[in-house]
């Protein structure tokens, strides 16, 4: 295939057929460009705001979503397109070169990006802040189902999950429910809506049909992360009307032996008291009590000081730990789901 190099204003996301493109936003640094690929392919079907977006490499190091997106770029086929299908393998190009979560040019979480202002304001204008513009402008009016794709980077080892939050209108908060199930993962998180700047808080705000997802953790690419990735965008594409086809549900959507966790209380989430190493004693996944010892915390600084137990917070699911044995003073060291 051949990519074409367009600035986002020549991007065509609407005529039939498929298109390949980088699209080309400035690089502060070199004489140049940050170039994003982007492949859209649109089929006779295709309705004004509706279509399905998927991103890979929102976080820099981060590997399923983008090895997910490549597979499909070379498997979709463009006579079985019906609608609009937008899929994005690198959305963080400087993170994702870096192998880091947040840019190596301006320092900002893409994640933390979709604030008002961004790519708009003197203040708000390096390259994170342009991509979020850039996906304003131009991605959000042609979707109406986002898909994110998300692992654990080094933050944080996961339970295998598609994730969405808590929603006021009860048929989208269904429909999401319904689409993340499809991923085939054995477990569902309803998490936090507090957090500034989210890419699926505001493509939600905007009433799209939205999931991120934690497919993996450690820089890594995990087979069965890949797999359900593959699954659940598949399963959107097909179900929401924009691809022909038909899909089984595997694993444990197959199984009915998908748990659903919520982490929107704080007393969900483990603090570091102070920087350490961190010592795993249940793996993610488990069923725990409140107050159950998950882990160690370590102070080599002070090492005849006692190890500090990190319990969890509230009976249900170990949902997320930290990753990396040094953990920051502050750090989210274990987090816990109430079983709903």
């Amino acid at each position: 295939m051949t990519r074409t190099v367009v600035r986002p204003n020549l991007l065509d996301l609407d005529s039939p057929g498929r298109r390949d493109y980088w699209v080309a936003l400035e690089h502060d640094s070199i004489w140049g460009d940050h170039l994003i690929p982007l492949t859209v392919i649109v089929g006779p079907n295709a309705q004004p705001g509706q279509g399905l977006v998927a991103f890979g490499s929102n976080h820099g190091n981060e590997y399923e979503g983008p090895v997910v997106l490549k597979r499909l770029l070379h498997e979709i086929r463009t006579e079985d397109v019906l609608g609009r299908i937008i899929l994005v393998p690198v959305l963080n190009p400087s993170a994702f070169l870096a192998g880091t979560r947040e840019s190596a040019d301006d320092g900002v979480n893409l994640n933390r990006a979709f604030v008002e202002g961004a790519g708009k304001t003197s203040a708000l204008n390096g390259i994170t802040h342009r991509i979020a513009a850039f996906v304003r402008e131009h991605i959000w009016p042609r979707v109406h189902v986002v898909i994110d794709l998300h692992s654990g980077g080094d933050v944080a080892r996961f339970a295998k999950c598609a994730s969405f939050h808590p929603l006021e209108d009860a048929e989208q908060s269904r429909v999401v429910e319904e689409t993340a199930r499809w991923f085939g993962v054995p477990l569902l998180i309803i998490y936090q809506n507090q957090t500034p700047g989210l890419l699926p808080s505001e493509a939600e705000r905007l009433g799209k049909i939205t999931v991120g997802t934690e497919l993996g953790w450690g820089r890594a690419v995990q087979a069965d992360g890949v797999r359900y990735g593959r699954q659940g965008v598949l399963a959107a594409a097909i179900r929401h009307g924009q691809l022909k086809g038909t899909i089984e549900p595997i694993d444990h959507h197959r199984d009915g032996t998908q748990q659903i966790a919520a982490m929107v209380d704080r007393e969900c989430f483990t603090v570091a008291p102070f920087a350490g190493h961190y010592e795993t004693l249940i793996d993610c996944g488990a069923t725990v009590k409140a107050g159950d010892v998950v882990g160690l915390l370590h102070d080599f600084d002070h090492v005849d000081m006692p190890v500090w137990p990190a319990v969890a917070g509230v009976d249900g699911i170990v949902i997320a730990q930290a990753w990396c044995a040094p953990v920051a003073r502050g750090q989210h060291i274990v987090v816990t789901g109430r079983i709903v």
